[in-house]
Protein backbone atom coordinates (compact mmCIF):
# COMPACT_ATOMS: atom_id res chain seq x y z
CA UNK A 1 0.00 0.00 0.00
CA UNK A 2 1.32 3.44 -0.87
CA UNK A 3 1.47 6.51 1.30
CA UNK A 4 -1.90 7.38 2.80
CA UNK A 5 -3.52 10.82 2.83
CA UNK A 6 -5.55 12.41 5.61
CA UNK A 7 -7.65 15.58 5.62
CA UNK A 8 -7.64 17.57 8.87
CA UNK A 9 -10.10 20.43 9.37
CA UNK A 10 -9.59 23.28 11.80
CA UNK A 11 -5.89 23.00 10.99
CA UNK A 12 -4.81 26.60 11.54
CA UNK A 13 -4.24 26.26 15.31
CA UNK A 14 -4.61 24.09 18.40
CA UNK A 15 -5.56 20.43 18.03
CA UNK A 16 -5.85 20.65 14.25
CA UNK A 17 -2.37 22.06 13.72
CA UNK A 18 -0.87 19.57 16.18
CA UNK A 19 -2.62 16.72 14.34
CA UNK A 20 -1.23 17.86 11.00
CA UNK A 21 2.28 17.93 12.47
CA UNK A 22 2.03 14.46 14.00
CA UNK A 23 0.56 12.80 10.91
CA UNK A 24 3.39 14.30 8.88
CA UNK A 25 5.93 12.94 11.39
CA UNK A 26 4.34 9.52 10.88
CA UNK A 27 4.83 9.75 7.13
CA UNK A 28 1.29 10.61 6.01
CA UNK A 29 0.36 12.97 3.24
CA UNK A 30 -1.80 15.62 4.90
CA UNK A 31 -4.21 18.29 3.67
CA UNK A 32 -4.86 20.90 6.35
CA UNK A 33 -8.09 22.86 5.97
CA UNK A 34 -9.06 26.11 7.70
CA UNK A 35 -10.25 29.65 7.03
CA UNK A 36 -7.01 31.53 7.73
CA UNK A 37 -4.71 31.30 4.74
CA UNK A 38 -1.73 32.89 6.49
CA UNK A 39 -1.78 30.34 9.30
CA UNK A 40 -2.15 27.50 6.84
CA UNK A 41 0.75 28.73 4.73
CA UNK A 42 3.01 28.86 7.78
CA UNK A 43 1.96 25.32 8.70
CA UNK A 44 2.63 24.13 5.15
CA UNK A 45 6.12 25.63 5.20
CA UNK A 46 6.83 24.06 8.59
CA UNK A 47 5.54 20.56 7.90
CA UNK A 48 5.36 20.04 4.15
CA UNK A 49 1.61 19.45 4.37
CA UNK A 50 -0.70 20.57 1.59
CA UNK A 51 -3.30 23.13 2.65
CA UNK A 52 -6.67 24.36 1.45
CA UNK A 53 -8.41 27.53 2.58
CA UNK A 54 -12.15 27.07 3.19
CA UNK A 55 -15.00 28.18 5.41
CA UNK A 56 -16.73 24.90 6.17
CA UNK A 57 -20.01 26.61 6.96
CA UNK A 58 -20.21 27.61 3.26
CA UNK A 59 -21.30 24.82 0.91
CA UNK A 60 -19.44 26.27 -2.08
CA UNK A 61 -16.17 26.13 -0.13
CA UNK A 62 -16.81 22.51 0.87
CA UNK A 63 -17.59 21.63 -2.75
CA UNK A 64 -14.34 23.29 -3.83
CA UNK A 65 -12.44 21.29 -1.22
CA UNK A 66 -14.00 18.06 -2.51
CA UNK A 67 -13.04 18.90 -6.09
CA UNK A 68 -9.47 19.77 -5.09
CA UNK A 69 -9.07 16.50 -3.24
CA UNK A 70 -10.62 14.43 -6.03
CA UNK A 71 -8.20 15.95 -8.53
CA UNK A 72 -5.10 15.55 -6.39
CA UNK A 73 -5.19 11.98 -5.05
CA UNK A 74 -6.85 9.54 -2.69
CA UNK A 75 -8.43 10.43 0.63
CA UNK A 76 -7.91 7.65 3.17
CA UNK A 77 -8.92 9.44 6.36
CA UNK A 78 -10.87 12.51 7.45
CA UNK A 79 -10.46 14.25 10.80
CA UNK A 80 -13.43 16.54 11.47
CA UNK A 81 -11.76 18.76 14.07
CA UNK A 82 -13.10 22.24 13.29
CA UNK A 83 -15.37 23.47 16.07
CA UNK A 84 -15.66 25.87 18.95
CA UNK A 85 -17.68 27.36 21.81
CA UNK A 86 -19.05 30.80 22.59
CA UNK A 87 -19.97 31.98 26.05
CA UNK A 88 -21.03 30.43 29.33
CA UNK A 89 -24.53 31.88 29.30
CA UNK A 90 -27.66 30.17 30.54
CA UNK A 91 -30.25 28.71 28.19
CA UNK A 92 -32.46 31.66 29.07
CA UNK A 93 -29.94 34.42 28.41
CA UNK A 94 -27.62 32.95 25.79
CA UNK A 95 -27.64 34.87 22.49
CA UNK A 96 -29.33 32.88 19.74
CA UNK A 97 -26.58 34.05 17.38
CA UNK A 98 -23.95 32.26 19.51
CA UNK A 99 -26.05 29.08 19.52
CA UNK A 100 -26.46 29.26 15.74
CA UNK A 101 -22.71 29.73 15.26
CA UNK A 102 -21.91 26.75 17.49
CA UNK A 103 -24.41 24.53 15.67
CA UNK A 104 -23.08 25.58 12.27
CA UNK A 105 -19.42 24.85 13.03
CA UNK A 106 -19.79 21.85 15.35
CA UNK A 107 -22.59 20.00 13.56
CA UNK A 108 -23.54 21.26 10.10
CA UNK A 109 -19.94 21.78 8.97
CA UNK A 110 -19.13 18.21 9.99
CA UNK A 111 -22.16 16.98 8.06
CA UNK A 112 -21.20 19.02 4.98
CA UNK A 113 -17.62 17.76 4.90
CA UNK A 114 -18.55 14.16 5.64
CA UNK A 115 -21.18 14.10 2.91
CA UNK A 116 -18.78 15.64 0.42
CA UNK A 117 -15.83 13.36 1.14
CA UNK A 118 -17.51 10.00 1.74
CA UNK A 119 -17.39 9.08 -1.98
CA UNK A 120 -13.64 9.79 -1.96
CA UNK A 121 -13.12 7.66 1.16
CA UNK A 122 -15.06 4.81 -0.45
CA UNK A 123 -12.98 5.10 -3.61
CA UNK A 124 -9.74 4.87 -1.63
CA UNK A 125 -10.80 1.61 -0.04
CA UNK A 126 -11.84 0.17 -3.38
CA UNK A 127 -8.47 1.13 -4.86
CA UNK A 128 -6.42 -0.22 -1.97
CA UNK A 129 -8.29 -3.47 -1.36
CA UNK A 130 -6.53 -6.56 -2.69
CA UNK A 131 -9.52 -8.78 -2.02
CA UNK A 132 -12.37 -9.36 0.43
CA UNK A 133 -10.01 -10.16 3.31
CA UNK A 134 -7.61 -7.27 2.72
CA UNK A 135 -6.82 -5.40 5.95
CA UNK A 136 -7.71 -1.93 4.72
CA UNK A 137 -10.08 0.75 5.87
CA UNK A 138 -10.95 4.38 5.45
CA UNK A 139 -11.48 6.51 8.54
CA UNK A 140 -13.76 9.30 9.71
CA UNK A 141 -12.67 10.79 13.02
CA UNK A 142 -15.04 13.28 14.66
CA UNK A 143 -13.63 15.40 17.46
CA UNK A 144 -16.47 16.09 19.84
CA UNK A 145 -16.11 16.88 23.56
CA UNK A 146 -17.00 15.63 27.00
CA UNK A 147 -19.54 18.47 26.72
CA UNK A 148 -21.33 16.22 24.24
CA UNK A 149 -21.80 13.53 26.88
CA UNK A 150 -22.38 15.40 30.14
CA UNK A 151 -24.35 18.64 30.48
CA UNK A 152 -23.13 21.37 32.81
CA UNK A 153 -24.34 24.79 33.95
CA UNK A 154 -23.23 27.36 31.42
CA UNK A 155 -22.85 24.71 28.72
CA UNK A 156 -26.13 25.60 27.02
CA UNK A 157 -25.48 25.94 23.34
CA UNK A 158 -22.13 24.13 23.40
CA UNK A 159 -23.68 21.11 25.13
CA UNK A 160 -26.50 21.14 22.59
CA UNK A 161 -24.12 21.29 19.63
CA UNK A 162 -21.70 18.65 20.89
CA UNK A 163 -24.52 16.30 21.96
CA UNK A 164 -25.76 16.62 18.37
CA UNK A 165 -22.29 15.91 16.99
CA UNK A 166 -22.05 12.81 19.20
CA UNK A 167 -25.45 11.58 18.02
CA UNK A 168 -24.57 12.23 14.38
CA UNK A 169 -21.37 10.23 14.78
CA UNK A 170 -23.23 7.25 16.24
CA UNK A 171 -25.84 7.33 13.48
CA UNK A 172 -23.13 7.52 10.81
CA UNK A 173 -21.45 4.43 12.23
CA UNK A 174 -24.76 2.56 11.96
CA UNK A 175 -25.33 3.76 8.40
CA UNK A 176 -21.86 2.67 7.27
CA UNK A 177 -22.09 -0.78 8.82
CA UNK A 178 -20.96 -3.33 6.27
CA UNK A 179 -18.44 -1.00 4.63
CA UNK A 180 -14.72 -0.94 5.49
CA UNK A 181 -15.03 2.59 6.88
CA UNK A 182 -14.31 3.19 10.55
CA UNK A 183 -16.16 5.94 12.42
CA UNK A 184 -14.24 7.12 15.47
CA UNK A 185 -15.32 9.68 18.04
CA UNK A 186 -12.73 11.37 20.23
CA UNK A 187 -14.19 13.42 23.09
CA UNK A 188 -11.57 15.55 24.84
CA UNK A 189 -12.11 17.10 28.22
CA UNK A 190 -10.03 20.03 29.47
CA UNK A 191 -7.52 20.98 26.74
CA UNK A 192 -5.48 24.16 27.08
CA UNK A 193 -4.94 25.63 23.63
CA UNK A 194 -4.11 29.13 22.50
CA UNK A 195 -7.51 29.97 21.04
CA UNK A 196 -10.42 27.89 22.37
CA UNK A 197 -10.91 29.96 25.52
CA UNK A 198 -10.32 33.24 23.71
CA UNK A 199 -13.10 32.46 21.25
CA UNK A 200 -15.41 31.29 24.02
CA UNK A 201 -14.89 34.46 26.06
CA UNK A 202 -14.88 37.03 23.31
CA UNK A 203 -11.11 37.50 23.26
CA UNK A 204 -10.75 38.10 27.04
CA UNK A 205 -7.40 36.47 27.98
CA UNK A 206 -8.06 36.55 31.75
CA UNK A 207 -11.35 34.66 31.44
CA UNK A 208 -9.76 32.25 28.98
CA UNK A 209 -6.92 31.47 31.38
CA UNK A 210 -9.09 31.21 34.51
CA UNK A 211 -10.49 27.78 33.64
CA UNK A 212 -6.98 26.30 33.86
CA UNK A 213 -5.80 28.15 36.97
CA UNK A 214 -4.00 25.82 39.39
CA UNK A 215 -4.89 22.70 37.38
CA UNK A 216 -2.03 20.22 37.33
CA UNK A 217 -1.20 19.47 33.71
CA UNK A 218 -4.36 20.06 31.66
CA UNK A 219 -4.24 18.36 28.29
CA UNK A 220 -2.53 20.18 25.45
CA UNK A 221 -3.21 19.95 21.74
CA UNK A 222 -0.42 17.43 21.22
CA UNK A 223 -2.08 14.98 23.64
CA UNK A 224 -5.26 14.92 21.59
CA UNK A 225 -3.30 14.73 18.34
CA UNK A 226 -1.49 11.65 19.66
CA UNK A 227 -4.86 10.05 20.46
CA UNK A 228 -6.18 10.79 16.96
CA UNK A 229 -3.15 9.38 15.16
CA UNK A 230 -3.02 6.29 17.38
CA UNK A 231 -6.69 5.54 16.69
CA UNK A 232 -6.29 5.87 12.93
CA UNK A 233 -3.13 3.74 12.90
CA UNK A 234 -4.76 0.82 14.71
CA UNK A 235 -5.12 -2.35 12.59
CA UNK A 236 -7.86 -1.80 10.03
CA UNK A 237 -10.26 -4.30 11.65
CA UNK A 238 -10.13 -2.46 15.00
CA UNK A 239 -12.56 0.42 15.54
CA UNK A 240 -12.20 2.62 18.61
CA UNK A 241 -15.80 3.80 18.63
CA UNK A 242 -15.43 6.37 21.41
CA UNK A 243 -12.34 7.67 23.18
CA UNK A 244 -12.85 10.03 26.10
CA UNK A 245 -9.54 11.72 26.96
CA UNK A 246 -9.15 13.94 30.02
CA UNK A 247 -6.29 15.10 32.23
CA UNK A 248 -5.87 13.11 35.44
CA UNK A 249 -6.92 16.22 37.39
CA UNK A 250 -10.35 16.15 35.71
CA UNK A 251 -12.56 13.38 37.08
CA UNK A 252 -15.66 14.66 35.27
CA UNK A 253 -16.84 17.66 33.31
CA UNK A 254 -17.34 19.62 36.52
CA UNK A 255 -15.08 17.88 39.09
CA UNK A 256 -11.58 19.23 38.60
CA UNK A 257 -8.76 19.08 41.16
CA UNK A 258 -7.01 22.38 41.74
CA UNK A 259 -3.47 22.23 43.04
CA UNK A 260 -0.81 19.51 43.07
CA UNK A 261 -1.91 15.90 42.72
CA UNK A 262 -0.80 13.78 45.66
CA UNK A 263 -1.78 10.46 47.26
CA UNK A 264 -4.09 10.65 50.27
CA UNK A 265 -2.50 9.62 53.55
Amino acid sequence: MGKRRVVVTGASSGIGAATVRLFREHGWDVVGVARRADRLQALAEETGAAVFTADLTVQADVDALRDFLAASGEVNALVNNAGGAKGLDSVETGPVEDWAWMYEINVLAVKRVTSALLPLLRASVATDAAGPAADVSADIVNITSTAGHTAYIGGGGYNAAKFAAHAMTEVLRLELNGEPIRVIEIAPGMVQTEEFGLVRFGGDPEKAAAAYNNVANPLVAEDVAATIVAAVEMPAHVNLDLIVVKPVAQASTTLIARGPLAPRV
